[in-house]
């Protein structure tokens, strides 16, 4: 080969590289991976947009790789937890007591400050003024929710209400069916509603909220090794310090992260639910 052709093909080259997305050609290396799996409370790619930019930031601050998960519905979800597929979950209250168990999902942390509450939403025109009202109703609830579901259904019977449960696959999937006017009233929680589509939740009234629990907890399973979890943990708790840390922590309604210990879910198990 000629020195014209040598110097023609290191400059094709040349000009294929400056054209690659910026590390195409150096992918991330990380020392370890592993899967974080979010409870299914809204649309899988809602929550993709919300928490992948959360993993990456972990990513950069641990030098793990952090790969989002979820599952199309919550029952879904509950069942690769009980397999344990995911290293760490953040998962419901009533789902943490029962993958502790069963799975041996250990919680390390916690939103902070913070008491979860279910509520129930009906349209701002609804004639409903309380939950004696719904007597008799037939309303949506997200399928094995804690706050959303589960607490305000145990509510009702122990008020001794008559009121019929549809399951539908999310928080959202309440929102958007009530404002439409499918059912009278659905479960929901704050953080949700918040979150919840304009379009749907300016047609809402929150009816009722329920009293507050310890909030969902983030949690691994027994494979993950003690030292990325407690790396893992120490960059979630200083995320408030950082700016860039609060501004994500914003997107999903918290305002920051705490240390969670396991008996502090025992007022969720003193609930007895089954």
């Amino acid at each position: 080969m000629n020195d014209k052709r040598i110097v023609a093909v290191f400059f094709f080259l040349a000009i294929v590289l400056a054209t690659l997305p910026a590390g195409a050609n150096a992918p991330q290396s990380y020392s370890q991976t592993f899967t974080f799996g979010v409870v299914p409370q809204q649309a899988g790619n809602k929550l993709s947009k919300l928490w992948s930019p959360i993993l990456k930031y972990l990513e950069e601050k641990t030098g793990y790789g952090i790969r989002f998960a979820t599952a199309r519905n919550i029952p879904t979800f509950e069942k690769r937890l009980a397999k344990g597929k995911y290293d760490f979950a953040y998962m419901n209250p009533y789902h943490y007591t029962h993958f502790h168990d069963q799975a041996g999902y250990a919680a390390f942390a916690k939103a902070k400050n913070k008491r979860l509450k279910g509520i129930l939403v009906v349209r701002k025109d609804s004639q409903f003024r309380d939950m004696n009202d719904l007597d008799g109703e037939e309303l949506a609830f997200p399928s094995n929710a804690f706050a959303a579901n589960l607490v305000p259904r145990a509510l009702f019977e122990d008020a001794g209400l008559d009121v019929s449960a549809n399951f539908v696959s999310s928080h959202d999937a309440v929102y958007r069916n009530v404002a439409k006017g499918r059912y009278p009233a659905g479960g929901g929680v704050m953080r949700t509603f918040k979150n919840a589509s304009p379009e749907f939740r300016n047609q809402l009234r929150i009816l009722w909220k329920t009293e507050g629990y310890t909030p969902h907890a983030f949690a691994s399973h027994p494979r993950v090794p003690q030292a990325a979890v407690q790396r893992i943990m120490k960059v979630m708790l200083e995320m408030e310090q950082d700016p860039v840390g609060r501004k994500l922590l914003k997107s999903i309604r918290l305002k920051g992260i705490e240390p969670g210990q396991d008996h502090e879910w025992d007022d969720v198990r003193a609930l007895n639910i089954n």
